[in-house]
C-alpha cells in the first residue's frame, strides 16, 4: 500500500539523517574536516527530505510518523549506540543508504501504480540522490 511504503521511506530517511548527524558530531581522524563536512551534507539532505515525505503522507490523508517509537518500528535503518571508526561509519551509512533506496524504489512503484505523478517525480529525484551518494560512499570506503 502506497501510504505504508511512504511511511517506511520517511522512517528510514529520518533514521539515516539521525545516524549521519550522530557520526558528524563524533567523527575523528586525519580527514576529519572533509568527513565532517560530507556527513553534514548527508544529514542535511536527508533532514530536508523527511519534511517533504511527511507532507506527501499527509496528502494521502494519513498521519506522518514522528515519535521515536513510531520511527523505530517502521525503519529498516537501525541507529548505532557505539561510535565506530571513520571508515566503518561510511560503510554503515553506505549499507543504510542502500536500504533507504530499496524502500524508495518500492514506494515509487506504488506511486506509479496509484497515478501519483508528483510523488513519483519526487521519489525519482530521491533515487537519483541516493545513487549519487552510493557512488561517493563507495569511493571513500575503497
Amino acid at each position: 500500500m502506497l501510504v505504508d511504503d511512504l511511511k517506511r521511506v520517511q522512517a528510514d530517511t529520518f533514521a539515516l539523517y539521525a545516524k549521519a548527524h550522530f557520526y558528524h558530531w563524533n567523527i575523528e581522524g586525519a580527514d576529519f574536516v572533509q568527513y565532517h563536512e560530507f556527513l553534514g551534507e548527508i544529514y542535511q539532505a536527508n533532514f530536508d527530505a523527511v519534511d517533504q515525505i511527511a507532507e506527501f503522507v499527509r496528502q494521502l490523508d494519513a498521519y506522518a510518523p514522528g515519535v521515536n517509537r513510531m520511527i523505530a518500528d517502521l525503519a529498516h535503518v537501525k541507529l548505532d549506540d557505539v561510535i565506530p571508526e571513520a571508515l566503518e561509519m561510511f560503510k554503515r551509512i553506505d549499507a543504510d543508504n542502500d536500504t533507504v533506496m530499496e524502500g524508495i524504489v518500492t514506494a515509487y512503484m506504488s506511486a506509479e501504480a496509484a497515478g501519483e505523478i508528483g510523488l513519483s517525480n519526487f521519489l525519482q529525484d530521491r533515487i537519483m540522490y541516493h545513487k549519487k551518494l552510493r557512488w561517493m560512499l563507495k569511493s571513500i570506503t575503497k
